[in-house]
């Protein structure tokens, strides 16, 4: 079938609106960050102020004076980013991600719909409805949990994704090569999809925990942190961590059955369950390194930063996946339409 020009147009043009809309929520969400670390500045300033009347009070009292302050965990605040506080610009930058996701899956369902096929056949295609994948599961979490607080740890690499995409893997819309016309293209590539953005958001969070842990190691040591307010105002260094690991248990299986669907399509179309091309070898690593993570984690006692390393040399796995073995390293899956 013929290439409709007028719906690859309609995508092109769907896709650099839902960056324009996506560039505004970000900026939305990072003003959203900048008030919670105005609002993590005067709580603290708050206790400041309360443990020194609390002294002044002890001072007064004299020596045969004692204070017994009794504390709790169960009395502990919640993090200001999800105490349900209403948060305007939270509220718009959510608002404007949702209005940018219509607009982005209107450009893959065009993409494809101008292809009379499914809209990721090379990389900038799959660039392209993968980010709209990271960002609807980063809604539906949304759901779930008040993260709005990782809005802006979501949306800047997404913005990055389809930059890179629109500049320099864009490729005109066209049938697809005869390997990949096969029903196994929708099932294996579809799940890589949710696997993926489950990572993204896992690999933000991780960053985060390990920038909340240093912070928290300069507080016990008795110094102040510096720039970076806002995050007084997230999860503790724990919390983050926990978030992260579910989103990767979550991901994992995922990934395992897009390995071993990958592997069925394989012997469809070369005859062989696995050829050792470099796609397949890097998508068996990224299950490894990933798989020890949750090992030393759930067995081994792995936590904090020293699980947070080998979930990040995961994620560098992926992305070496993604933006390396795609484009530089020949084999069965060079389908990436650059070059």
């Amino acid at each position: 079938m013929s290439v409709d020009e007028s719906l690859a147009s309609a995508s092109n043009a769907l896709v650099y609106s839902a960056m324009a809309v996506y560039t505004l929520a970000l900026g939305a969400s990072a003003m959203d960050l900048a008030a919670l670390g105005e609002r993590a500045s005067a709580r603290m300033r708050k206790k400041q102020q309360g443990k020194g009347q609390q002294l002044s009070a002890r001072s007064a009292g004299g020596v045969g004076t004692a204070t017994v302050v009794r504390t709790s965990a169960s009395e502990e605040p919640v993090s200001l980013a999800e105490d349900g506080a209403p948060r305007k610009a939270a509220g718009i930058a959510t608002s404007l991600t949702v209005l940018a996701l219509l607009l982005h899956v209107g450009g893959v369902v065009t993409r494809g719909l101008s292809a009379h096929r499914a809209p990721w056949g090379n990389m900038y295609e799959f660039s392209v409805t993968g980010t709209s994948v990271v960002v609807l599961v980063y809604l539906l979490v949304l759901t779930r949990r008040d993260v709005r607080w990782l809005s802006t740890f979501v949306l800047a690499p997404v913005l990055l994704s389809l930059g890179l995409a629109v500049a320099v893997l864009y490729t005109d819309s066209a049938p697809l090569v005869p390997a990949l016309q096969s029903y196994w293209l929708i099932i294996h590539v579809s799940v890589a999809f949710v696997s993926s953005a489950l990572f993204v958001l896992a690999f933000s969070t991780t960053v985060l925990q390990l920038v909340q842990e240093r912070r928290e190691a300069q507080r016990a040591a008795g110094s102040t942190p510096g720039a970076g307010r806002f995050m007084e105002a997230l999860p503790t260094a724990a919390d983050l961590e926990k978030l992260s690991y579910r989103l990767i248990a979550i991901s994992f299986p995922l990934w395992a059955f897009t390995l071993v669907a990958g592997a069925i399509w394989a012997e469809v179309a070369w005859g062989r369950y696995w050829n050792w091309d470099p796609k397949e070898v890097w998508t068996f690593i990224i299950w490894v390194v990933y798989a020890a993570y949750l090992h030393a984690r759930a067995t081994g006692g792995w936590n904090g930063r020293r699980a947070a390393y080998l979930s990040m040399a995961g994620f560098a796995c992926l992305m070496i996946n993604y933006g390396v073995v795609n484009v530089f390293f020949p084999g069965n899956h060079s389908y990436a339409g650059i070059g």
